[in-house]
């Protein structure tokens, strides 16, 4: 069984990012599963962008589209996507999300003027608290 099956139907995530004293800050996001990775994207300017820069580490709970979870979280490492990896991913998104992810989300971007990152979250197998 993959970790991540959990979210393959899943609409929303609850991603656990942390800041540099350990705080937690739960955020949801909208996650597609390929395999045994897990893709999102925000913008490069974006709260969980800079403390996912300063610790790659996070736990990624299956959650309403409000952000509230349903079911445990797992821990994880998050990594940065260029080129073909991040073009892959907009299509993996768009394919599962394809109002919000295909015109919504880089509309948004787009306007405001925002650089979009893409992202892959890979899991450590682990259980969190």
């Amino acid at each position: 069984m993959n970790a991540l099956d959990p979210f393959v139907r899943q609409w929303a995530a609850l991603l656990t990012t942390f800041r540099r004293d350990g705080t937690p800050v739960g955020t949801p996001v909208s996650l597609v599963v390929e395999d045994d990775h897990a893709y999102f994207r925000t913008w490069s300017t974006s709260g969980k962008m800079k403390r996912i820069r300063n610790n790659p580490e996070v736990e990624v709970a299956p959650s309403t589209a409000l952000g509230r979870a349903t079911g445990p979280a797992i821990r994880g490492r998050v990594r940065v996507l260029k080129d073909a990896e991040a073009e892959h991913a907009a299509r993996l998104l768009s394919r599962k999300h394809p109002v919000m992810h295909r015109f919504l989300v880089p509309m948004a971007h787009r306007l405001r003027g925002y650089e979009t990152v893409h992202l892959e979250l890979i899991p450590t197998g682990e259980i969190a608290d």
